[in-house]
């Protein structure tokens, strides 16, 4: 019980999350695997961290003022930890979300009051109604309106440039070989990534990119593709996101969404730990580096949300039929 003290404030509850070895996954490797608990953040994922960062960044330079309308886009976690952060600090909160967005984030999201506008995720990405453009129109309609824009605001790095790389870095005690993460916005991976390179430039930085994302193919060939159709929420994305750090990348594996699924599953029961779908596509790029390396390794991932979140998806084995993922 030494580090446990009374907070003023869920909010202060934010970062500082475990850092743990999962020992059963990778008994028979002589690498070492680490996993950051994300989803041990009061909101459920790693999403509380720039949520409170860009909120208090706006508040102190005015972009942001008492009784503002917050409106975002999101997979769903960057929704909720608006939701948490503006309840605790007085804000309204609008998001839009695809409609492929789980049943779970969004009776979550009513259930904190907030409102929420559907898109069309069958819209290519330069319809003006698609998800990636609809929010920018929305919120030079709304007057007293703060767009934190999570795809295109360098906050959203920074934010795990100064909180997630130094825990990770001190956690490990400075010794990482490999730093694996998904890729939605890029945020986590570039401010982590550029924490961590900084420190020691040996490291090398894995991204995991989702199925239909376009950035896998930019990443290798420097060649725009047309998006295509993807199951794993929060992974990739159908633009080149400003907040996509590419010349961190050592190297990009793209997960197909059956194998997302299934290393997800395989964590539950092989460490008893639930997480979410993108975790299982870390799990399953750490698989594959495995199989590309020789000898010890330290490498250390991120398990950005919980299962909770995908229940009637992960472990509805009628829904993973439907769709090919078993």
């Amino acid at each position: 019980m030494g580090n446990a003290r009374c907070h003023q404030s869920v909010l202060d509850c934010i970062g500082h999350t475990p850092l743990v070895r999962l020992n059963r996954m990778f008994a028979d490797s002589p690498a070492e695997v680490y996993a950051k608990l994300e989803f041990l953040n009061p909101s459920g994922s790693i999403k509380d961290r720039i949520a409170r960062y860009m909120i208090e960044r706006a508040e102190q330079d005015g972009r942001l003022k008492p009784g503002d309308l917050i409106l975002e886009n999101s997979s769903g976690n960057t929704a909720l930890s608006l939701a948490m952060v503006g309840l605790q600090k007085g804000y309204r909160v609008k998001v839009v979300v695809r409609d492929r967005v789980s049943r779970e984030k969004l009776d979550q999201l009513h259930a904190l009051g907030v409102e929420v506008v559907m898109a069309d995720s069958s819209l290519p990405p330069e319809h003006p109604d698609s998800y990636n453009n609809i929010t920018p129109r929305l919120a030079a309609q709304t007057p007293n309106c703060y767009f934190p824009d999570q795809h295109g605001n360098r906050e959203n790095n920074d934010a795990h440039y100064a909180t997630t790389g130094p825990e990770i870095w001190e956690q490990m005690e400075g010794r990482i070989d490999y730093f694996l993460a998904g890729v939605g916005t890029g945020g986590t991976l570039g401010g982590v990534a550029r924490y961590l390179k900084e420190h020691d430039p040996r490291i090398k930085v894995i991204a995991i990119d989702g199925q239909g994302s376009v950035y896998h193919e930019y990443f290798h060939h420097k060649r725009m593709v047309r998006p295509g159709e993807g199951l794993v929420e929060g992974l990739g994305d159908e633009f080149i996101l400003p907040t996509m750090d590419f010349d961190l990348i050592d190297d990009m594996y793209q997960v197909p969404d059956r194998e997302a699924f299934q290393a997800a599953r395989e964590i539950a029961r092989t460490e008893g730990i639930l997480v979410g779908v993108s975790s299982g596509g870390c799990i399953w790029g750490i698989e594959r580096l495995l199989g590309q390396t020789e000898g010890p390794a330290r490498i250390v991932t991120i398990f950005s949300d919980g299962a909770a979140r995908y229940l009637t998806k992960i472990f509805n084995e009628e829904w993973l039929r439907e769709r090919d993922l078993l």
